[in-house]
Formats: C-alpha cells, sequence, structure tokens
C-alpha cells in the first residue's frame, strides 16, 4: 500500500547518487506479534503478548478501525443497558471514595470485557478485614500477572501504565506496584486485585476477546482507509512520473520536489493548473501520467469483504445493527427484531452474566445477599418497546420478576 513519487533523469553521463526515489511513509502501522506469543513466563512477570504489547495492539485497532469501533461500542452499549438495578437500589449508590457509584464501575468493566476479554478490580478490606470497604477499577491494559506458583495459581498481579504505553517499556521489578490474588479467605493484605478472565484453550494467564479471529481483517480495515487518504493526500506521487533534464545537484531536487508537492500534491490542489517555466524546449519536463488500473474498484470490493469478516469475527448476524445498509437489503423490520434476539442471546447476556455475577459474589462477601440485573430495552413487532430486566442466571420468575416490576415506567 506504499505510494511513491518518481523522480529520475534520461541522462546517462549523470552521476547515480542524483538520482533519488522518495517513499512515502506508511501511516498507521501496527504490532503484530508475531505467531501470537501471548503469554512468556520466562521471569516473575508475565509477558502479555509478544514484548508485553497485545493490550496496546487492541487498542490501536479499536481507536484505527471505524466498522471494529462501531461493533465494539454496539456490544459496550449493549451490555450496560439502561443500568444496574438492584432490590435495594442504595446499595448501588456508592462503591469508593472517589464517589462512584456501581454503575460508574459497571461501565468501565464492560467496555474491557467487550474490548479486552476480561476486567480487573482492586478490592480494599476495612481495617479490621470482615468486609470490602471499597473497589475501584483497574485499567485491564495496565496488568500483568506474577507466574503462577507449583499450584498453577497466580498468586499476584502487577500494576503499572507503562504496560499500556505503545514502546512497552517497563521499570524495574522493584518499582512495580503489586496486588496479590483476591481471595476471600486470605484477607491479609488491605488490597488485593479480582482478575477475571474466561477459561481459554491453552493459555493459563490472560484472555483474548471474541472477535480475536477478526484480528488481521480489523488491520485491514484500518489500512483500506489509509490507502484511500494517502491517495488524496499525497495525491501527486501514485499518479504522475516527472522527469527532468536539469542536471541538478541534490539540494536543488529537494527544492524542486518541495516547490511540486507544494504546488499540486493534496485534495484542496484537485483540478489546478501545472505550469512550469524553461529555458528552452529541450529542457521541459517530461510528465507521464501512471494509470491507476481499477485500485480503486479493489478496494471497494475489498472494504466490502472486510465489512462482513469483521461483523462475523464480533458474531454481528446483520449489519443492520450497526446502522450499516447493505445493497440489495430490504431492511425489514422482522429481519433487524431476530438479528437483535440473537445478538443479545448469544454475545451480550453471557457478558452481563460475567460481571453480574462477579458483583453479587462482592455483595455475598459483606454478608448481602442481593440479586442484580441489567435494564435492557426490549423491541416488539408493533414497534412499542418495554424494559426487560437481566439477572445473571437469566431467569423469568422470582427476583427477576420483583426487579422487572421495579423497572417499569422508565421508557
Amino acid at each position: 500500500m506504499k505510494t511513491q513519487l518518481m523522480w529520475y533523469s534520461t541522462d546517462k553521463n549523470m552521476e547515480a547518487q542524483k538520482h533519488k526515489f522518495t517513499i512515502i511513509p506508511k501511516y498507521g502501522e501496527f504490532y503484530y506479534p508475531d505467531g501470537y506469543v501471548f503469554e512468556d513466563d520466562k521471569g516473575d512477570v508475565v509477558y502479555y503478548g509478544e514484548s508485553n504489547k497485545f493490550p496496546q495492539l487492541l487498542i490501536d485497532l479499536f481507536h484505527k478501525s471505524s466498522v471494529h469501533a462501531t461493533a465494539v461500542n454496539a456490544k459496550h452499549q449493549a451490555v450496560i443497558g439502561q443500568g444496574l438495578t438492584g432490590i435495594n437500589e442504595d446499595l448501588l449508590n456508592k462503591v469508593n471514595k472517589e464517589d462512584e457509584t456501581w454503575n460508574d464501575i459497571f461501565n468501565k468493566v464492560a467496555l474491557d470485557r467487550v474490548l479486552f476479554g476480561g476486567f480487573a478490580l482492586e478490592i480494599i478490606w476495612s481495617n479490621d478485614r470482615t468486609k470490602i470497604a471499597e473497589i475501584y477499577h483497574v485499567d485491564f491494559s495496565y496488568v500483568r500477572a506474577h507466574k503462577s506458583d507449583h499450584r498453577g495459581q497466580v498468586p499476584g498481579y502487577y500494576i503499572s501504565k507503562y504496560f499500556g504505553k505503545r514502546y512497552g517499556v517497563i521499570p524495574y521489578k522493584k518499582d512495580l506496584p503489586y496486588l496479590p490474588s483476591f481471595s476471600k479467605v486470605d484477607r491479609t493484605a488491605p488490597s488485593q486485585l479480582l482478575y477475571f478472565r474466561p477459561y481459554t484453550a491453552g493459555l493459563d494467564y490472560y484472555p483474548i476477546p471474541d472477535y480475536m479471529g477478526a484480528l488481521k481483517t480489523i488491520e485491514l480495515d484500518a489500512e483500506v482507509d489509509n490507502f484511500h487518504k494517502n491517495n488524496i493526500k499525497n495525491g501527486l506521487a501514485p499518479s504522475l512520473a516527472i522527469t527532468t533534464f536539469t542536471d541538478a545537484n541534490e539540494e536543488e531536487r529537494e527544492a524542486i520536489e518541495r516547490q511540486l508537492r507544494a504546488a499540486y500534491a493534496g485534495s484542496d490542489n484537485a483540478g489546478s493548473l501545472m505550469y512550469m517555466d524553461v529555458a528552452d524546449k529541450d529542457q521541459a519536463p517530461v510528465i507521464t501520467p501512471i494509470p491507476q488500473n481499477g485500485a480503486d474498484g479493489y478496494y471497494t470490493t475489498v472494504n466490502d469483504m472486510v465489512t462482513q469478516k469483521i461483523l462475523t469475527g464480533h458474531r454481528i448476524t446483520s449489519p443492520m445493527l450497526l446502522g450499516i445498509k447493505t445493497e440489495g437489503q430490504l431492511g425489514g423490520r422482522q429481519e433487524l427484531l431476530d438479528a437483535y434476539a440473537h445478538f443479545l442471546t448469544t454475545v451480550i447476556y453471557p457478558m452481563q452474566s460475567d460481571i453480574l455475577k462477579t458483583f453479587e459474589m462482592l455483595f455475598a462477601v459483606n454478608g448481602v445477599d442481593t440479586v442484580l440485573g441489567v435494564q435492557q430495552i426490549k423491541l416488539f413487532d408493533d414497534g412499542t418497546t418495554e424494559v426487560d430486566v437481566v439477572t445473571s442466571v437469566e431467569a423469568e420468575a422470582g427476583e427477576d420478576l420483583i426487579l422487572e416490576t421495579k423497572a417499569e415506567g422508565i421508557v
């Protein structure tokens, strides 16, 4: 996907160093872990991806692929729904000294669960260790596991913002904040880290996102955008070959190149007149158009393929859920409702269940036996909506009905 300005001379007597080819650098090049080396536990700090950068790769792709970002945001919004609800709403009001509510924590945890496949919480015990005093969300990209013990248990986790930086700079281990793994039994440490990751075959420390199979396609989506951006931004480069006969030195050639770029490259100069003045016609430059060979049509086809594969990777059966209109698609309401119901059942409910069960367990540690639910909008064929409450066990009776009764009338 490189573009280049062809700048050369036909004078055979000209020295080789006067032939200059300028390659326009690529934008948005991603780091990919060769061979997908996810876990390297040769040291106490277990690397998460080759060079410890896998979470940063996921962040980069989220920021650079429009289709992927839309899918992640749609899943995140579906997971949090209209927010948490519970039988005792007062329990949800405050979770730490920063005046965060359980819904604030839920919002952050849900994004980490969608983007990274897991989430992390700092659990702070009361001074007498009888209950949980505070809970804080921990950025998942900042966390790295300590090498497991002889039983395969992870004793704790290192937490540092340096793990989340693009260059993967790691300070000395002694300078890394460290929290023991959360334990309801061993409450010796005042703070512990609850690290949630679903079981993944072959991995001992870290999760992978459910869209893992589409990562390279997601990167391709960003590169297609870069291709079109650079074609416009550097419009002179892929379309013209200019031959001059000035026998210029390197400094003079660079000056000519700068003038050409300033005058004709970029979208602002599209359709402008090219004017040059030379001493005589024998010194006139030769300007040769470079045909595009249908590249635009090719990348249009690639773009359609990329979109479908990204949606498949996210298990989104209909692009209509993301507001993407497919050519030839009728867009019936029933199709949308069926796709939405399938999306909630197979993708969203399992993620909600992971988070709700974790939250309910933390309440139980403090002796509070409560049922939490997520208020979810339910759509009907006639266009009406109502609030459905999704609990951790997807109950259709008992406490679920109580929560649904509490949620009535908010839509």
